[in-house]
């Protein structure tokens, strides 16, 4: 039997919602064979004062070979990098599997208010590890940092970002505006056309590990040979359907439901494609 195969490098969320959770989760719910390299270990926690624990650069390095040596990938994602000497790290080994496709989502600030970037990696990112994706996933606020703006609250400040972003040399730009308006609008830009992805809105709080499951799937999706905008359509569709039967804890911000596209199927009824308008 043969398994398309996955790999993550990222952070390692303790609660379970976000992070190297979450990817194995959702590389786990599109039947890929999913891998890790923890970058650093995030334990935000009420009882003790450390919460960050970032991870030896040889470990890094070593978790990357073993995957890629020992397994193989066909695709990859990049999530919480936390440093610039580990984005450096990083960007030398990816450079060895150029062939794959990578999914960069540049996490800076987690739902539980996690710093997950040091400001002085920023510009590191942006120069070099940008350069090597073929889906740029930040979220409007990540967005908005990255271009120097202070927030994006409008479709067309989305689209400008996706724009100025895309200049950084990734083949796609997803910018993931999240709510607005009444609706869930993401924004997908390859150079050249202009599309809105729009779902209805959900009213929850719980969608911690959302942004994550979307680029997780958004990989997934390239592993098994999906063409790009196809594999970021139906990863928003994996999402939509997952922050749609968000779970709750009783404490803080809940988790989107991994499993629920496959228990519920889509979120809506009406038809994801008919939901995608072209703008050129």
């Amino acid at each position: 039997m043969t398994i398309a195969r996955a790999l993550s490098i990222a952070g390692s969320a303790a609660h379970g919602s976000a992070g190297i959770q979450a990817d194995l989760k959702t590389f786990q719910e599109r039947d890929v064979y999913g891998m890790a390299a923890i970058t650093a270990i995030v334990a935000k926690n009420p009882v003790t004062a450390s919460s960050i624990f970032e991870q030896p650069l040889e470990a890094i390095e070593a978790q990357f070979y073993t995957a890629t040596k020992n397994v193989g990938v066909d695709a990859m994602k990049t999530g919480m990098l936390f440093t610039t000497e580990i984005i450096e790290l990083v960007v030398h080994l990816l450079k060895n599997e150029k062939d794959k496709p990578l999914v960069v989502d540049p996490v800076m600030i987690g739902k539980m208010g996690s710093q997950l970037l040091h400001d002085d990696a920023i510009e590191t990112m942006k120069k070099q590890l940008f350069p090597l994706a073929t889906i740029l996933t930040p979220n409007r606020h990540e967005a908005a940092k990255l271009i120097g703006k202070k927030e994006l609250h409008t479709i067309e400040q989305l689209k400008d970002a996706a724009r100025e972003l895309h200049q950084f040399g990734p083949t796609y730009v997803v910018v993931k505006g999240g709510v607005i308006g009444e609706k869930a609008i993401d924004i997908l830009y390859d150079g050249h056309q202009m599309m809105e992805l729009v779902e209805p809105s959900v009213e929850t709080i719980h969608t911690s590990g959302a942004g994550c499951s979307f680029s997780a799937a958004m990989t997934a999706e390239l592993a098994k040979g999906t063409k790009t905008m196809e594999a970021v359509m139906l990863a928003k569709k994996y999402v939509t359907a997952a922050i749609n039967h968000a779970l709750s804890f009783g404490k803080g911000i809940g988790s989107t439901y991994h499993a629920a596209y496959r228990k519920f199927g889509e979120a809506t009824n009406e038809g994801f494609g008919k939901k995608i308008k072209n703008l050129h």
